[in-house]
């Protein structure tokens, strides 16, 4: 009796295919766009791939639910501590937004 293959037979050693898009894991697709001055990196995630984790988006202030297709950006000079988390509407209105949201003294910062 062979040994069962676990990974399909184009798999690289750890086991994603050559072929594979790493943006296509989550679902979506990624871009570079440019705000204040810098150059983002952009990536749009489906609602599957967000399944159990909850988000809070620096635009309105609100959590983004479980399930929920969203937008990640963060800065393409930094790293992934930077990224951020907003719904597609927040991330297209980020230049129309007149404040940013002031939060109370002892509310935590997300």
């Amino acid at each position: 009796m062979s040994p069962r293959r676990n990974r399909p037979k184009d798999a690289g050693p750890s086991g994603t295919s050559a072929e594979a898009d790493p943006s296509d894991r989550y679902g979506g697709w990624q871009s570079t766009e440019s705000w204040r001055g810098e150059e983002w990196s952009v990536r749009h995630v489906a609602g599957a791939s967000a399944q159990g984790k909850t988000y809070r988006c620096p635009g309105c202030d609100q959590l983004i639910p479980s399930g929920v297709p969203h937008v990640v950006a963060w800065p393409e000079h930094s790293g992934v501590d930077e990224r951020r988390h907003w719904h597609k509407a927040c991330w297209n209105a980020k230049d129309r937004r007149t404040s940013r949201v002031q939060r109370s003294r002892n509310a935590p910062r997300f």
